[in-house]
Protein backbone atom coordinates (compact mmCIF):
# COMPACT_ATOMS: atom_id res chain seq x y z
CA UNK A 1 0.00 0.00 0.00
CA UNK A 2 1.07 3.88 -0.48
CA UNK A 3 2.41 5.09 2.54
CA UNK A 4 -0.09 7.99 3.63
CA UNK A 5 0.48 11.73 3.84
CA UNK A 6 -1.75 13.04 6.14
CA UNK A 7 -0.54 16.51 4.44
CA UNK A 8 -2.34 15.56 1.18
CA UNK A 9 -5.68 15.19 3.29
CA UNK A 10 -5.96 19.07 3.52
CA UNK A 11 -5.47 20.01 6.50
CA UNK A 12 -5.25 17.44 9.85
CA UNK A 13 -7.33 19.95 12.00
CA UNK A 14 -10.09 20.16 9.02
CA UNK A 15 -10.16 16.17 8.66
CA UNK A 16 -13.65 15.22 8.51
CA UNK A 17 -15.60 12.73 11.26
CA UNK A 18 -15.62 10.32 7.77
CA UNK A 19 -12.54 10.90 6.40
CA UNK A 20 -10.72 10.22 9.86
CA UNK A 21 -12.67 6.97 10.46
CA UNK A 22 -11.93 6.24 7.03
CA UNK A 23 -7.80 6.85 7.47
CA UNK A 24 -8.12 4.42 10.94
CA UNK A 25 -9.15 2.02 9.11
CA UNK A 26 -6.29 1.66 6.55
CA UNK A 27 -4.14 -1.15 8.60
CA UNK A 28 -1.03 0.49 7.21
CA UNK A 29 -0.88 3.37 9.10
CA UNK A 30 2.38 3.62 11.05
CA UNK A 31 2.68 4.87 14.52
CA UNK A 32 3.78 8.48 13.74
CA UNK A 33 0.92 8.85 11.65
CA UNK A 34 -1.64 7.79 14.47
CA UNK A 35 0.19 9.96 16.75
CA UNK A 36 -0.46 13.14 15.14
CA UNK A 37 -4.00 12.14 14.58
CA UNK A 38 -3.93 11.61 18.47
CA UNK A 39 -2.61 15.14 18.75
CA UNK A 40 -5.71 16.39 16.62
CA UNK A 41 -7.79 18.48 19.07
CA UNK A 42 -11.17 18.28 16.61
CA UNK A 43 -10.79 14.60 16.41
CA UNK A 44 -10.31 13.79 19.67
CA UNK A 45 -13.52 15.19 20.81
CA UNK A 46 -14.75 13.11 18.30
CA UNK A 47 -16.54 9.43 20.23
CA UNK A 48 -16.27 7.57 17.37
CA UNK A 49 -12.53 8.36 16.19
CA UNK A 50 -11.42 8.37 19.71
CA UNK A 51 -12.51 4.90 19.84
CA UNK A 52 -11.45 4.02 16.32
CA UNK A 53 -7.82 5.47 17.24
CA UNK A 54 -7.54 3.75 20.35
CA UNK A 55 -8.29 0.17 18.95
CA UNK A 56 -6.07 0.52 16.29
CA UNK A 57 -3.35 -2.12 16.71
CA UNK A 58 -0.17 0.10 15.32
CA UNK A 59 -1.68 3.41 18.19
CA UNK A 60 1.01 4.12 20.33
CA UNK A 61 0.51 3.15 24.14
CA UNK A 62 1.35 7.10 25.04
CA UNK A 63 -1.12 7.82 23.14
CA UNK A 64 -4.24 5.13 23.38
CA UNK A 65 -4.42 4.63 27.59
CA UNK A 66 -5.11 8.35 28.49
CA UNK A 67 -7.89 8.16 25.50
CA UNK A 68 -9.05 5.26 27.16
CA UNK A 69 -10.89 7.28 30.00
CA UNK A 70 -12.17 9.77 28.23
CA UNK A 71 -14.23 6.96 26.36
CA UNK A 72 -18.10 6.40 26.59
CA UNK A 73 -19.21 4.01 28.80
CA UNK A 74 -20.37 1.46 26.29
CA UNK A 75 -17.33 2.19 24.61
CA UNK A 76 -15.45 1.01 27.29
CA UNK A 77 -17.20 -2.43 27.22
CA UNK A 78 -17.06 -3.04 23.50
CA UNK A 79 -13.08 -2.20 23.60
CA UNK A 80 -13.03 -4.41 26.85
CA UNK A 81 -14.66 -6.79 24.52
CA UNK A 82 -13.16 -6.61 21.26
CA UNK A 83 -10.93 -9.73 20.02
CA UNK A 84 -8.10 -7.86 18.60
CA UNK A 85 -7.54 -5.09 21.09
CA UNK A 86 -4.23 -6.32 23.17
CA UNK A 87 -4.77 -7.19 26.50
CA UNK A 88 -3.21 -4.05 27.96
CA UNK A 89 -5.76 -2.03 26.85
CA UNK A 90 -8.92 -4.39 27.78
CA UNK A 91 -7.59 -4.17 31.47
CA UNK A 92 -7.40 -0.37 31.20
CA UNK A 93 -10.77 -0.21 29.73
CA UNK A 94 -12.41 -2.78 32.87
CA UNK A 95 -11.09 -0.36 35.23
CA UNK A 96 -11.98 2.94 34.00
CA UNK A 97 -14.85 1.21 33.74
CA UNK A 98 -15.41 -0.41 37.24
CA UNK A 99 -14.31 3.05 38.56
CA UNK A 100 -17.28 5.02 36.96
CA UNK A 101 -19.88 2.25 38.03
CA UNK A 102 -20.70 4.49 41.09
CA UNK A 103 -22.10 7.28 38.45
CA UNK A 104 -23.95 5.09 35.80
CA UNK A 105 -28.01 4.86 35.89
CA UNK A 106 -29.08 2.02 37.10
CA UNK A 107 -30.73 0.98 34.03
CA UNK A 108 -26.99 0.64 32.48
CA UNK A 109 -25.65 -0.86 35.33
CA UNK A 110 -28.48 -3.42 34.54
CA UNK A 111 -26.86 -4.03 30.57
CA UNK A 112 -23.88 -3.75 31.58
CA UNK A 113 -24.22 -6.96 34.32
CA UNK A 114 -25.68 -9.07 31.52
CA UNK A 115 -23.34 -7.64 28.39
CA UNK A 116 -20.08 -6.71 29.89
CA UNK A 117 -16.81 -8.58 30.70
CA UNK A 118 -16.32 -10.88 33.81
CA UNK A 119 -14.02 -8.49 35.65
CA UNK A 120 -17.38 -5.79 35.36
CA UNK A 121 -19.80 -8.58 36.31
CA UNK A 122 -17.77 -9.40 39.43
CA UNK A 123 -17.68 -5.72 40.34
CA UNK A 124 -21.64 -6.04 39.82
CA UNK A 125 -22.09 -8.74 41.95
CA UNK A 126 -22.00 -6.26 45.05
CA UNK A 127 -23.92 -3.59 44.00
CA UNK A 128 -26.85 -2.82 45.92
CA UNK A 129 -29.28 -3.91 43.23
CA UNK A 130 -30.76 -7.19 43.75
CA UNK A 131 -31.50 -7.34 39.73
CA UNK A 132 -28.23 -6.59 39.02
CA UNK A 133 -27.18 -8.86 41.17
CA UNK A 134 -29.06 -11.47 39.73
CA UNK A 135 -27.98 -10.28 36.05
CA UNK A 136 -24.36 -10.82 37.02
CA UNK A 137 -25.09 -13.84 38.00
CA UNK A 138 -26.15 -15.16 34.19
CA UNK A 139 -23.15 -13.42 32.94
CA UNK A 140 -22.03 -15.70 30.43
CA UNK A 141 -18.25 -14.53 30.69
CA UNK A 142 -18.40 -14.54 34.88
CA UNK A 143 -16.17 -17.37 35.96
CA UNK A 144 -15.69 -19.62 38.87
CA UNK A 145 -12.70 -17.90 39.99
CA UNK A 146 -14.74 -14.29 39.92
CA UNK A 147 -16.92 -15.67 42.09
CA UNK A 148 -15.10 -17.05 44.81
CA UNK A 149 -12.43 -13.47 45.33
CA UNK A 150 -16.08 -11.66 44.68
CA UNK A 151 -17.07 -13.84 47.71
CA UNK A 152 -14.00 -12.96 50.09
CA UNK A 153 -14.69 -9.61 49.69
CA UNK A 154 -16.11 -7.93 52.64
CA UNK A 155 -18.22 -5.52 51.36
CA UNK A 156 -19.90 -8.77 49.67
CA UNK A 157 -23.78 -8.27 50.83
CA UNK A 158 -26.24 -10.91 52.08
CA UNK A 159 -27.85 -10.61 49.29
CA UNK A 160 -25.30 -11.41 47.15
CA UNK A 161 -23.98 -14.73 49.61
CA UNK A 162 -27.47 -15.84 49.22
CA UNK A 163 -28.37 -15.51 46.02
CA UNK A 164 -24.69 -17.81 45.10
CA UNK A 165 -25.74 -20.19 47.91
CA UNK A 166 -29.33 -20.71 46.02
CA UNK A 167 -28.30 -20.56 42.41
CA UNK A 168 -28.54 -23.81 40.42
CA UNK A 169 -25.44 -23.26 38.72
CA UNK A 170 -22.68 -21.93 40.58
CA UNK A 171 -23.88 -23.46 44.41
CA UNK A 172 -22.97 -26.79 42.80
CA UNK A 173 -19.14 -25.79 42.16
CA UNK A 174 -17.00 -27.09 44.95
CA UNK A 175 -14.40 -23.61 45.52
CA UNK A 176 -17.99 -21.83 45.84
CA UNK A 177 -19.00 -23.78 48.51
CA UNK A 178 -15.80 -23.33 50.18
CA UNK A 179 -16.08 -19.79 49.60
CA UNK A 180 -19.23 -19.88 51.15
CA UNK A 181 -18.59 -21.62 54.32
CA UNK A 182 -15.73 -18.73 54.78
CA UNK A 183 -18.39 -16.29 54.89
CA UNK A 184 -20.47 -14.55 57.61
CA UNK A 185 -22.88 -14.37 55.43
CA UNK A 186 -23.99 -17.65 54.35
CA UNK A 187 -27.49 -18.87 55.35
CA UNK A 188 -26.89 -21.56 58.19
CA UNK A 189 -29.10 -24.11 56.45
CA UNK A 190 -27.20 -24.11 53.20
CA UNK A 191 -23.74 -24.25 55.29
CA UNK A 192 -24.53 -27.19 56.86
CA UNK A 193 -25.93 -28.68 53.24
CA UNK A 194 -22.74 -27.49 51.78
CA UNK A 195 -20.59 -29.21 54.53
CA UNK A 196 -21.67 -32.45 54.24
CA UNK A 197 -20.76 -32.63 50.68
CA UNK A 198 -17.04 -31.94 51.70
CA UNK A 199 -14.46 -34.70 53.41
CA UNK A 200 -14.74 -33.72 57.45
CA UNK A 201 -10.92 -32.69 57.33
CA UNK A 202 -11.24 -30.18 54.58
CA UNK A 203 -14.33 -28.99 56.20
CA UNK A 204 -12.64 -28.68 59.75
CA UNK A 205 -9.39 -26.52 57.95
CA UNK A 206 -11.80 -24.10 56.69
CA UNK A 207 -13.91 -23.70 59.62
CA UNK A 208 -10.03 -22.73 61.39
CA UNK A 209 -10.58 -19.35 59.26
CA UNK A 210 -13.70 -18.59 58.31
CA UNK A 211 -16.03 -16.05 59.03
CA UNK A 212 -18.95 -18.07 59.89
CA UNK A 213 -20.74 -16.77 63.44
CA UNK A 214 -19.56 -18.92 66.20
CA UNK A 215 -22.94 -21.15 66.85
CA UNK A 216 -22.83 -22.21 63.30
CA UNK A 217 -19.42 -23.64 63.48
CA UNK A 218 -19.77 -25.75 66.52
CA UNK A 219 -23.01 -27.21 64.77
CA UNK A 220 -20.90 -27.69 62.30
CA UNK A 221 -18.33 -29.48 63.93
CA UNK A 222 -20.73 -31.38 66.24
CA UNK A 223 -22.65 -32.49 62.91
CA UNK A 224 -18.79 -33.61 61.66
CA UNK A 225 -18.91 -35.83 65.48
CA UNK A 226 -22.11 -37.20 64.33
CA UNK A 227 -21.45 -37.94 60.68
CA UNK A 228 -17.90 -40.09 62.02
CA UNK A 229 -20.26 -42.11 64.54
CA UNK A 230 -22.08 -43.05 62.26
CA UNK A 231 -19.91 -44.55 59.94
CA UNK A 232 -18.22 -46.58 62.63
CA UNK A 233 -21.84 -48.64 63.97
CA UNK A 234 -22.84 -48.74 59.70
CA UNK A 235 -22.25 -52.08 58.95
CA UNK A 236 -20.40 -52.38 55.41
CA UNK A 237 -23.10 -53.25 52.84
CA UNK A 238 -22.62 -57.04 51.25
CA UNK A 239 -22.09 -57.13 47.87
CA UNK A 240 -25.47 -58.21 45.95
CA UNK A 241 -24.49 -60.99 43.55
CA UNK A 242 -24.95 -60.19 39.73
CA UNK A 243 -27.13 -62.35 38.19
CA UNK A 244 -25.22 -64.56 36.12
CA UNK A 245 -23.32 -65.56 39.21
CA UNK A 246 -26.62 -66.13 41.51
CA UNK A 247 -27.54 -68.68 38.58
CA UNK A 248 -24.09 -70.51 39.08
CA UNK A 249 -24.60 -70.26 43.12
CA UNK A 250 -28.19 -71.77 42.14
CA UNK A 251 -26.69 -74.81 40.09
CA UNK A 252 -23.90 -75.71 42.41
CA UNK A 253 -26.28 -76.17 45.46
CA UNK A 254 -28.53 -78.28 43.08
CA UNK A 255 -25.97 -80.51 41.55
CA UNK A 256 -24.44 -80.60 45.53
CA UNK A 257 -28.18 -82.00 46.59
CA UNK A 258 -27.80 -84.49 43.57
CA UNK A 259 -24.72 -86.22 44.90
CA UNK A 260 -26.18 -86.71 47.93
Amino acid sequence: MEKLDLGQQRSESELSEDAALSLLKRPDLSAEELERLGKNGALRKNRKVTLALVAHPKTPRHVSLPLVRQLYTFDLMQLALAPLVPAELKLAADEALCNRLQTVSPGEKLSLAHRASGRVARELLLDGDARVVQAALENSRLTEALIVRALMRPEASAAFVEAVSHHRQWSLRREVRVALLRNEKTPMARAVEFARTLPATQVREILQGSRLPQNVKEFLLKDLGRRAQSAVREPPLREKPSPARARRNTKSASHAKDRA
